[in-house]
């Protein structure tokens, strides 16, 4: 049986206390590798990419586009296989 891997909103800078999600790029039930782009994310003074810290399926989406998420929180669910 596969794990669940949390997806946690990364600190992309030192003073980086949250970040936004501006787009999903994958929608759960979807194939993920890992390192794969999955989301793009824009903090005050940056825009990045949130990758996927393991290979599996997207289970599920925690945060919705637009939605400010502390840096270390989840924001979606990884089953691997």
């Amino acid at each position: 049986m596969g794990e669940e891997v949390k997806v946690l909103m990364p600190k992309l800078g030192l003073t980086m206390k949250s970040g936004t999600i501006t787009k999903w790029l994958k929608k759960e039930g979807d194939h993920v590798e890992k390192d794969e782009v999955i989301a793009m994310i824009e903090t005050e003074k940056l825009s990045g990419e949130l990758k996927a810290p393991a290979a599996g399926t997207l289970e599920k989406i925690l945060k919705k586009e637009g939605e400010e998420v502390p840096v270390g929180e989840v924001v979606a669910i990884i089953k691997t296989s």
